[in-house]
């Protein structure tokens, strides 16, 4: 594996300690998750359905999600991450396993519902990624698919400006300097990337205004408070120019021939 791929194969948990171990924020995450999907789903008993929780990291939002599902599903390639979600996050209805999400061994249309949660920038390979969501949905199923914009002023992961942007060796030299570990290994795209890279497969069904609009029916009032300039403002950068917006929220339904 390549140097730049050191950190999807031997911990994100252990380079982010701060972002995946923090119980309020994933918990935080996890209702916004169920509150998307319960909308879109409506009247649907969640108990027969199975839901496969791609990078699910520590378990702390997986877990949650068993409050909903009938049966859950957790994976990551993460070995650490996966000891801990097993000890402090397991529960009959959940189950974990250390499985590269490119190409995870289950058996096709085995999942009604899969969540990837800002997981396709850390994986070598985007397509293999989504090709392997698409074989593993059902006929009908949805994943929720939270995505980062290559376009951002502040990268999420490391908290440094433009850090996204730049060409690659650049961005291993800025990281380094501030000492930030010494490879950039994520790959971000554009809105247009995205698009290009989930619309072959699935029809996108687009929550990312929904969710501003609404926060506190979606559990996202971390990100914008209800009438606040923030989500004025955000509001009509979704309006006029929703290519700048920092993430997307998004369900991807399986198309079916």
């Amino acid at each position: 594996m390549a140097k730049n791929n050191y950190n999807y194969q031997y911990g994100f948990s252990k380079t982010h300690s701060h972002l995946v171990y923090d119980i309020a924020k994933r918990t935080q995450k996890a209702k916004k998750v169920l509150a998307v999907l319960s909308d879109y789903l409506k009247e649907v008993n969640f108990k027969n359905l199975s839901l496969l929780d791609i990078g699910c990291s520590t378990g702390i939002m997986t877990k949650f999600y068993h409050k909903k599902f009938g049966k859950v599903i957790g994976i990551d390639i993460d070995k650490p991450a996966i000891d801990y979600a097993i000890h402090n996050n397991s529960s009959p209805k959940v189950e974990y396993f250390v499985k590269d999400t490119m190409n995870t061994g289950f058996d096709n249309e085995l999942f009604d519902v899969i969540t990837c949660n800002q997981i396709y920038e850390h994986v070598p390979d985007a397509n293999k990624l989504i090709s392997e969501i698409y074989r593993l949905l059902k006929v009908g199923g949805v994943c929720y698919f939270s995505a980062a914009n290559r376009l951002n002023l502040i990268e999420a992961h490391y908290r440094l400006p433009l850090l996204s942007i730049m060409p690659k060796p650049l961005a291993h030299f800025f990281i380094q300097v501030f000492n930030k570990g010494n490879f950039y290994y994520e790959n971000h795209f554009t809105l247009w990337g995205l698009k290009k890279l989930v619309s072959i497969k699935f029809e996108i069904v687009d929550y990312t205004k929904k969710i501003i609009e609404d926060p506190v029916k979606y559990f996202a009032t971390e990100m914008v408070f209800p009438g606040s300039f923030k989500q004025k403002v955000a509001l009509i950068i979704l309006k006029v120019a929703y290519w700048l917006c920092p993430s997307y929220i998004w369900l991807l339904r399986k198309k079916t021939d």
